[in-house]
């Protein structure tokens, strides 16, 4: 039981949006089911029926959330549901019911994006301004009510608007500093254990292949030593680049050490891989300069086994990079072909 609520509590602190949906769902069911009672106690089945349906739904969202791990849709759900239910007991309700359209306005900017939040509180105000102006006194008691309203909740609106949108941008710069190398715009080391683990239940669900190169610069070292480090970043962010423009755009490239690098290429079997290791020693050879001259790189490959464990995966193909440069450098080793006789070809 204790490991369960760990694990429960691991996943609300790593996913932001999991935690505001289930909290907010919370705050939700808690707030709102004692209204739903009363109501229909007292014979408003209408609104209390609304009060009801808010309360299922609630519930259903954040066990969908859970479950399947989709955060946007049960989001969605409820800012939509929500919205509906709020304008139709504020219409039923009048002034009493024009209270909830506060919590709505903060509710919707929490669970949808902030466009689409502003979308749906422009929506419940028109919709409340409308029935109102076609039924007088239903909603406001006063025109000078329902400006006043209208002000308030486009001032609680904008502000709401401003506050979502910030700490939105600040949340995916975080999330895009956690996963990438700040020099070189790499993915990390981090981000490249995750995409190990998704590639391994990848192959093991649907069968699909996966190849790895692990790089190394050759004597990246001396060009430090003898030209300095910003020489050296400079080498290292032309490598990334050169890497990029190289490969497919489904392929994944990380660094995870000094000049070592990972690139994952999806859909890939072991003559692919091959090529595409050979096609990486030349254009660095030919491409890739520093003030001492060319820069190569040393190469390791393995295609992920049925069944094997993406640690295991990594271990064969680093094995095949230390073989590639105590061989000589400059060359690729892949895993499971073997050796031709050659400079920048060698293989395992």
């Amino acid at each position: 039981m204790a490991i369960q609520t760990a694990r429960l509590l691991k996943r609300l602190r790593n996913d932001f949006q999991l935690s505001i949906i289930t909290l907010m769902g919370l705050f939700g069911v808690i707030g709102i089911s004692p209204y739903a009672v009363y109501r229909l106690m007292t014979g408003n089945y209408l609104v209390g029926l609304a009060d009801t349906v808010i309360v299922f739904s609630t519930l259903f969202a954040v066990l969908y959330a859970w479950f399947t791990r989709d955060t946007v849709k049960p989001g969605i759900y409820l800012a939509a549901v929500f919205s509906v239910g709020a304008t139709l007991i504020a219409i039923n309700l009048g002034v009493n019911g024009l209270f909830w359209i506060y919590p709505l306005i903060l509710f919707n900017f929490f669970m949808v994006t902030p466009g689409k939040a502003l979308l749906a509180t422009a929506l419940v105000l028109v919709s409340l301004v409308s029935h109102a102006l076609l039924v007088p006194g239903s909603v406001f008691e006063s025109h000078y009510q329902m400006v006043s309203f209208l002000v308030t909740c486009m001032m609680a609106s904008v502000l709401s608007f401003i506050f979502a949108f910030r700490t939105r941008t600040q949340r995916d710069q975080l999330q895009l500093l956690a996963i990438h190398d700040p020099l070189t715009g790499a993915r990390n080391r981090r981000a490249m254990n995750e995409e190990l683990k998704i590639a391994m239940a990848s192959h093991r669900r649907h069968s699909d292949n996966y190849g790895l190169l692990v790089m190394d610069l050759d004597h990246f070292k001396q060009i430090n030593d003898r030209f300095g480090h910003h020489v050296g970043d400079q080498v290292l962010v032309a490598f990334v680049e050169l890497i990029k423009r190289c490969s497919r755009k489904e392929d994944r490239l990380f660094r995870f050490g000094g000049e070592e690098f990972l690139l994952l290429l999806p859909n890939t079997e072991i003559d692919g891989l091959r090529a595409a290791a050979n096609n990486l020693l030349v254009r660095v050879e030919q491409e890739l300069k520093s003030p001492g001259g060319a820069v190569t790189v040393s190469i390791g490959g393995a295609i992920l086994h049925s069944g094997e464990h993406w640690e295991s995966w990594l271990q064969r193909a680093d094995a095949c990079l230390y073989r590639a440069k105590s061989e000589g450098r400059n060359r690729a080793v892949i895993a499971g072909i073997p050796s031709p006789v050659g400079h920048t070809a060698a293989s395992h």
